[in-house]
């Protein structure tokens, strides 16, 4: 949602402003999170899920107006603002929601009572975001008509993108999951999908100049196109982190979700910490490249660090998210406040939500490829468990009952089969486990590349230190008032 909504809403907020999207997107978010409180299925559940999703749409939105009301000079403190709200938000989530959700009773309603908070938490943002964000009318407001607008909009550009996406995402996720890649439910989808996203790329370069991707961001300097490939690296980056972290954590490690979340959170503090220090930085020096160079260099550390754990690397475990929050608050400090620099303050706003559809969309492509990793890694479990057990006496014709006991925590299935020991058992769960490792490495090892090739590309930045200074592109005084006297 955020891929596809993004662009779509920042486009849109240049002429029709940025208030009320800012409130109505949100309000969804509310809306969403009380369908899944009361979901009474898992459709019920996932159809709240979307109409949550839609409140993503305003993400982009949310980096514009922090910027554009500060001094250009200031903005590597206002992205730094934007990083360290997520943190709070997400170490809330995070606390709130494993203490609700501790145990793993299927009757517990832990989740219905979390989703209850997070409508207060939407609705609060929509009604202070009415009642307190009155900015002046921007220049294309009054400019256009309605139908002119809406002319003005990328509706083709939107089709391909969001055809394009699904379709690809969902033909990698079906891959040995259960399909293999010669059936069409892989390598049709996943082909119409690659096709679409061609489209996208000659419809946008060939017909559209002012759509999504306005050539205006592009041929001002290589500063914006550089940035743009940089957070799709982080926006892989991060996504493989925040799926795989918590699940090898959870598998390996941790049975306490709470723990898990705490693991986990370390990462957000430092991520404040460090987009502090990064905003402080930027505004001091005036400078992003080695800074942005720096955090993806600790990004293939953190990679390189969890592609070689093993079942006993528990406690340097608790380490490594210290350097997955000093990589995240660095880069989304740096190459959102690059990106907005580089282009003209009138497209700061399509600036802003292409970045941060890129970054979505590097978690999205991302997911997919390790989805696929991971299921091709976990396809092997059967032949590892049976290696590992049948050396040990396990009858082969118990085998089928042993692997689905096992994978399924079943303890009092797994004493009711003939011929089993705690032997077997060890050696079965560790064969299992052992799996688990290999697919969470492949997933790593697959991150790591992404962010060392971002690390080369973040070398031929430059610092834009004419652009760090005291001008605000989006006043909200009036002009006349924020320059006067009595001002």
């Amino acid at each position: 949602m955020t891929v596809v909504l993004g662009p779509i809403v920042a486009q849109a907020a240049d002429y029709w402003g940025r208030k009320w999207f800012l409130v109505t997107l949100t309000l969804f978010g509310a809306v969403g999170s009380v369908v899944v409180a009361r979901a009474t299925s898992m459709n019920m559940a996932i159809a709240g899920f979307s109409i949550i999703g839609i409140a993503f749409g305003t993400q982009p939105l949310l980096h514009v107006v922090t910027s554009e009301v500060l001094p250009r000079r200031w903005r590597g403190w206002g992205q730094a603002a934007d990083m360290i709200s997520n943190a709070v938000g997400s170490v809330l989530g995070l606390y709130v929601g494993a203490a609700l959700n501790r145990t793993s009773d299927p009757a517990s309603d832990g989740f219905r009572y979390y989703y209850y908070m997070t409508m207060a938490c939407f609705l609060v943002a929509a009604v202070l975001c009415a009642v307190v964000y009155n900015p002046p009318a921007l220049p294309f407001q009054t400019q256009f008509t309605t139908a002119e607008k809406l002319a003005k909009l990328d509706w083709i550009g939107y089709f391909f993108l969001a055809t394009g996406l699904v379709l690809f995402s969902v033909g990698l996720s079906y891959s040995k999951n259960p399909y293999e890649w010669s059936d069409p439910h892989v390598s049709a989808t996943f082909a119409i999908g690659i096709a679409l996203v061609l489209c996208l790329v000659g419809y946008e370069t060939f017909f559209k100049k002012d759509g999504m991707f306005h050539h205006g961001l592009f041929t001002g300097n290589r500063n914006f196109s550089i940035a743009t490939f940089c957070v799709f690296a982080e926006g892989v980056a991060f996504f493989a982190a925040n799926t795989y972290f918590a699940f090898q954590v959870s598998v390996l490690y941790e049975s306490d979700a709470l723990l898990v979340g705490v693991r986990y959170s370390i990462m957000m503090y430092v991520s404040a910490l460090a987009a502090c220090a990064t905003g402080w930085y930027c505004a001091y020096s005036r400078r992003v490249r080695w800074v942005t160079v720096l955090a993806f260099l600790i990004f293939v550390v953190f990679f390189i660090c969890m592609a070689t754990t093993t079942l006993e690397s528990n406690k340097p475990v608790w380490f490594f998210p210290v350097l997955l929050g000093a990589a995240l608050g660095m880069t989304l400090t740096t190459l959102v406040t690059v990106a907005q620099l580089s282009t003209p303050p009138e497209l700061i706003s399509v600036a802003s939500g292409l970045i941060i559809s890129i970054r979505s969309l590097g978690g999205t492509v991302g997911l997919a490829i390790y989805n696929a990793l991971f299921n091709e890694a976990m396809g092997h479990v059967g032949d590892n468990i049976a290696s590992a057990v049948l050396p040990q006496g396990l009858a082969p014709e118990n085998l089928g009952a042993f692997i689905g006991a096992l994978t399924a925590h079943n303890e009092t299935a797994l004493s009711g089969i003939p011929g089993v020991t705690p032997q077997i058992i060890s050696e079965g769960a560790n064969a299992l486990l052992g799996t688990f490792l290999t697919g969470f490495r492949h997933v790593w090892i697959a991150g790591a590349c992404f962010v060392a090739l971002a690390a080369v590309v973040a070398v031929f930045l430059f610092d834009p230190k004419k652009e760090f200074n005291m001008h605000i592109d989006a006043p909200m005084e009036k002009e006349d008032d924020l320059y006067s006297e009595s001002a």
